[in-house]
């Protein structure tokens, strides 16, 4: 027997998530609904039914209601255990000392120090991306040199690199942000379920909130995020950081990389390095004294 899938991608989680109530709430009513990440700053929901009739109703319901603008994909696919196979696509991820795996891999990831917990869901960063990977590599070589007392995860997503800096500098406080308060109680609940419990999380737009400017200076600021952004928060980086502290900014496509190094140059910042993954740069840069 085959099932029919439903699959519509958005940029904005908000539709995303009106999508998937839409379907959630179809009627007839379809055998699963399931919303996750599909890349930074992109969600895909997708929506089974063994009758394909059922499925249609749902697409045209979805394109009248939600999501006119956005192409829906309907496609036959085996009548196979979906659930079982994406979570084995998503074998643990190993960055530097870091482990990082889903709750499918608990029972073979021996639970340690460097063990990160974290399943995929509707917030960014599950170590499989390359800018989530060179955060964590970034994080690890940091960590090895020691002194750095306050860390904060700018736009902190999944929560994952705050739970990496816990976990690998022991005697930091460690602060964790997001603009989307969806994105805050996910890194909340995983710091939690990795027993990270130290870590202070906030809903927080840049770093303007008041929360966060009396925090500062930090030894390390962390921000997965897009180029535009990060380009526009090189000032306030800039003042937050300390004279010899560090920032890793990611979420950088290769072509924008000099851009990005330019704007934080021209701030006092010097780049201790480029990595390159896939398509995605990570940069490690310490402010001057």
């Amino acid at each position: 027997m085959t099932s029919t899938k439903l699959s519509v991608r958005a940029t904005d989680l908000g539709v995303a998530q009106a999508i998937e109530a839409a379907l959630a709430a179809a009627d007839p009513a379809l055998d699963a609904v399931t919303l996750f990440e599909d890349g930074p700053g992109a969600w895909r929901v997708e929506g089974y039914s063994q009758i394909r009739a059922d499925a249609d109703a749902a697409a045209q319901m979805v394109a009248a209601e939600v999501a006119d603008a956005l192409p829906l994909q309907l496609e036959d696919v085996p009548d196979l255990n979906w659930v079982a196979i994406s979570q084995a696509a998503l074998p643990p991820v190993i960055a530097g000392r870091f482990v990082v795996h889903g709750s499918h891999d608990r029972g073979r990831i021996p639970y340690g120090p460097r063990a990160i917990l974290v399943d995929a869901g509707e917030a960014f960063g599950t170590a499989h991306h390359g800018t989530t990977l060179g955060c964590l590599l970034a994080i690890d070589g940091l960590a090895r040199n020691g002194g750095i007392g306050r860390v904060l995860d700018l736009g902190c997503g999944s929560g994952v690199l705050a739970i990496a800096a816990a976990r690998a500098m022991p005697r930091a406080q460690v602060m964790a942000s997001d603009n989307d308060p969806i994105a805050v109680d996910v890194a909340r609940a995983n710091a939690d379920a990795n027993g990270a419990r130290r870590i202070v999380t906030a809903c927080a737009m840049g770093l303007e909130h008041p929360w966060l400017r009396h925090a500062a200076p930090f030894d390390l600021i962390i921000a997965n995020i897009l180029a535009g952004p990060l380009r526009m928060l090189a000032g306030d980086v800039a003042r937050a950081v300390r004279p010899g502290g560090h920032a890793v900014l990611s979420g950088i496509l290769n072509p924008e990389a000099p851009a990005v190094i330019a704007a934080y140059v021209a701030h006092g910042f010097q780049v201790l390095k480029r990595r390159q993954i896939g398509d995605w740069t990570t940069l490690t840069l310490r402010r001057r004294a």
